[in-house]
């Protein structure tokens, strides 16, 4: 598989409150277990019987998405059998990984960091980017024709404090208006709405709009809205990080060639995805249809998939701008996210494949 270039480096969009864990992109807060069947007559990595890998049934987590599906992660663990839980919700991840249930995951910003520091920085470690972009604001075109119409209107998003909450709540104060974020009033209604029935909520008239992740914001699209803002325009290089890759700090530090494993899986699967974008769309609805159901339908995925930019750096300056976003915001006291990150693993794999290393912005563990 050839080499993807090497990812664009940016500031990003990160949610961080402590007293609101966010679904970022998720649905709800149930898991769904699954299991593959380890290589025969392969080692097992690290002496490890299984690996558990979370997720969510979202685009936006497309390279686990896409990892599962065409076996990568499996090939990588060899004799070690990998195992997923596909999640709807970033807290109910964050609450297996603190329990044991899953080693690593793939996840929103937000509930990463705010999972960090409700354990104090003791519980897990972000090792990777996954994803950037794929965030939009999509409004009813018969009711908002331009950015001043959001005035007085009623948007929603999928959760206080979530990714998306922080960066409509910073986007409406860049505009001067005054908006009360714990309640949502002022002079924008910000309708806190989960993912899977905002659609419902601007099919019935109940919202004008949405500040949402895809594939939701690519659904309010195909109900007859219109995308006002794509999130990505308002970040330098257009780029922000959207799912990172997180590890308990405990198997990190007990089983780091089954942490390597899995990123080498990752950065493949990234890798796959950028020199197969039409089979990897597929396979990854494909992936979907079989952890939620129902696949999406094409118009919806066609739409959406082309706004994500999949990529290994988890683009860690971010952590600081959006910090800010949601300080000024009101949501919460500047938070201590030293240590947060430990890229050494993810590094190791890229300099094996000849690539520059990603940065930590200065919040690694040390």
């Amino acid at each position: 598989m050839p080499a993807i270039p090497a990812p664009r480096r940016a500031l990003a969009v990160l949610a961080v409150l402590p007293l609101a864990l966010a679904a970022a992109c998720g649905y709800g807060s149930q898991a769904v277990e699954n299991t593959e069947r380890a290589i025969p007559g392969a080692a097992r990595t690290d002496g490890l019987d299984s690996v558990r890998i979370g997720y969510f049934g979202n685009l936006t987590h497309a390279t686990a998405l896409v990892g599962r599906h065409e076996g990568i992660f499996q090939k990588e663990l060899g004799g070690t059998t990998a195992k997923y839980a596909a999640f709807n919700a970033g807290p109910s991840e964050i609450e297996a990984l603190n329990s044991g249930s899953i080693d690593i995951g793939w996840i929103g910003p937000s509930p990463a960091v705010n999972g960090y520091v409700k354990a104090h920085g003791e519980n897990l470690r972000i090792i990777s980017g996954s994803a950037s972009g794929g965030v939009k604001l999509v409004v009813d075109p018969e009711k908002v024709k331009s950015p001043e119409d959001v005035k007085g209107k009623r948007i929603a998003t999928p959760q206080l404090g979530n990714t998306q909450d922080v960066a409509f709540l910073n986007w409406v104060a860049e505009q001067g208006w005054k908006v009360d974020p714990q309640s949502g009033t002022g002079d924008v209604s910000v309708v806190r709405s989960d993912n899977k029935v905002t659609p419902d909520l601007y099919r019935s008239g109940s919202i004008d709009g949405a500040w949402v992740p895809e594939p939701t914001a690519s659904k309010l699209v195909a109900e007859g809205g219109r995308v006002l803002l794509d999130e990505s325009d308002l970040w330098p290089d257009e780029e922000f990080v959207i799912t990172n890759v997180i590890v308990s700090q405990t198997f990190l530090k007990e089983h780091p060639k089954a942490v390597e494993a899995v990123l080498r899986a990752s950065v493949a699967a990234n890798r796959w995805i950028a020199a197969h974008p039409e089979e990897a769309k597929a396979a990854a609805n494909a992936q979907l249809a079989e952890d939620t159901g129902k696949a999406l339908p094409a118009d919806v995925i066609d739409a959406a998939w082309p706004s994500i930019d999949f990529t290994d750096d988890p683009l860690a300056a971010s952590l600081r701008t959006q910090a800010t976003h949601a300080v000024q915001a009101g949501l919460l006291e500047q938070p201590d996210l030293n240590g947060i990150y430990d890229l050494a693993p993810l590094n190791k794999v890229l300099k094996a494949e000849g690539r520059d290393p990603v940065d930590d912005a200065g919040l690694g563990a040390r």
